[in-house]
């Protein structure tokens, strides 16, 4: 059975197809290369063109992608992010809302000696994970060099994409013409 949010986006113009992604990717470039592949004519299709575009990226692009995640423990991301991205992102962060406060204060601190260190967000798949899990996996990767890291934020960044496309994919068409009104 098709997926009826596939079939619809298969249809739309290149730009909305484009800015519709734009809430599982932040980068623009991985949203206008996905949207230009379609149509896709299942989902399986969708999600290895998603990670084929994504290793393809430049760094520019990935970090374009990083900027519009809001930090661990922060409520909004990026200005002109969709809405659907913060309240994935929302979402995805849940486990934040009862930790203790020194945890995160703790991730606070890593998040602003991580930026300083690397340059980019801490990007980190946190789905599932709570917020001691995450400052544990903060403290880790604050040892790694800035390429290894690099790497390994994209890494993080594509799973995340993977979990959102799906996400997506399980709206009704009619949510996705109202979230695509609520670009900010």
């Amino acid at each position: 059975m098709e997926n009826e949010v596939l079939a619809a986006w298969n249809e739309r113009g290149a730009e909305g197809a484009a800015l519709e992604v734009l809430a599982c990717c932040g980068s623009r470039a991985w949203a206008s290369d996905v949207a230009r592949r379609r149509p896709y004519a299942e989902e399986g299709q969708l999600f290895a063109a998603a990670d084929e575009v994504w290793r393809a990226l430049s760094v520019a692009d990935w970090l374009e992608a990083f900027r519009r995640h809001p930090r661990i423990g922060e409520k909004i991301g990026a200005a002109r992010t969709p809405a659907a991205f913060d309240a994935w992102s929302r979402q995805e962060q849940a486990q934040t809302q009862s930790a203790a406060e020194a945890t995160m204060g703790a991730i606070a601190e890593g998040n602003r000696q991580y930026e300083q260190k690397f340059g980019f967000t801490y990007i980190v798949c946190a789905t599932g994970k709570s917020a001691e899990e995450m400052l544990a996996i903060l403290r880790r990767r604050l040892l790694s060099d800035r390429d290894a890291e690099l790497w390994e934020a994209a890494e993080q960044q594509r799973q995340i994409t993977q979990i959102r496309l799906r996400k997506w994919l399980a709206n009704k068409p009619e949510d996705l013409n109202q979230a695509m009104n609520e670009v900010r």
